[in-house]
């Protein structure tokens, strides 16, 4: 599907349509609603920030956009695809042409090098030249020097640096970025920050960021306030253009 897709009517359709989204799970004391109603639009190479305090939602409801977690009503519209009509296997496609995702924990593969961990979904997608395309996507982070680390032998910084490089090495539509720096001290995520920006920006990735961080948040496009599992405000933010790499 185009990157930029147009409807018939002529619009551009947004990468994120989600309307009257809920989200009930099951507990041991009965039912929980984690998400009561959630409406949002992001377009295409649009940048979003998720902000709210802990247990509003934010991450529930990126795990929806995701296709990890099943919504319990609503529609789901994510790249132009109906996500509630997906099958599991599907979803896992999906994802791997459409979407990266980078969390707060690094999720590397431990007795993997930093370049199979970014060649792995390369070759489960069919790219022949994945090793070469993982090794230029790891230079593109400043990594061109670590491909054989293990992630036991990077510091907390460069395992990011691999998780966004492996988030990006598929030229996503859509990433996803789950409190990307909370495990990395200041000036390091300062870093982080800049670099996905700066990728966001050179490849035309429309970004959904979730962050307790509110100069973080500021430095998307626009910021939406969840509390209690429904987006309660949205704040149109000035931005300076993006970093350069």
């Amino acid at each position: 599907m185009p990157r930029n897709s147009v409807s018939t009517t002529g619009a551009v359709q947004p990468v994120i349509d989600i309307n009257d989204v809920t989200l009930t799970l099951g507990a041991s004391s009965g039912e929980v609603n984690i998400l009561r109603g959630i409406s949002l639009q992001v377009n295409p190479g649009e940048a979003v920030s998720v902000v709210g305090p802990s247990g509003s939602g934010k991450t529930s409801m990126l795990m929806v956009i995701a296709g990890l977690e099943a919504a319990s009503g609503g529609r789901v519209n994510v790249c132009g695809e109906d996500l509630r009509r997906m099958s599991e296997d599907k979803l896992a496609l999906f994802r791997r042409d459409n979407v990266g995702i980078v969390f707060q924990g690094f999720h590397l593969i431990p007795t993997m090098t930093a370049l199979e961990n970014v060649a792995i979904p390369l070759e489960l997608s069919g790219r022949r030249n994945a090793f070469e395309a993982a090794a230029a996507s790891l230079e593109a982070v400043g990594l061109g020097h670590r491909l054989g680390h293990y992630p036991g032998q990077l510091s907390g910084g460069e395992q990011q640096r691999v998780a966004l490089a492996r988030a990006f090495g598929i030229r996503p539509r859509l990433l996803l970025a789950d409190e990307p720096t909370g495990n990395l001290d200041g000036k390091t995520g300062q870093q982080i920050i800049d670099l996905m920006f700066g990728l966001t920006a050179e490849h035309d990735t429309t970004l959904l960021l979730i962050t307790h961080d509110p100069a973080l948040a500021e430095r998307c496009g626009r910021s939406v306030h969840m509390a209690d599992g429904q987006l309660v405000d949205s704040v149109e933010n000035p931005v300076e253009p993006a970093a350069a790499l």
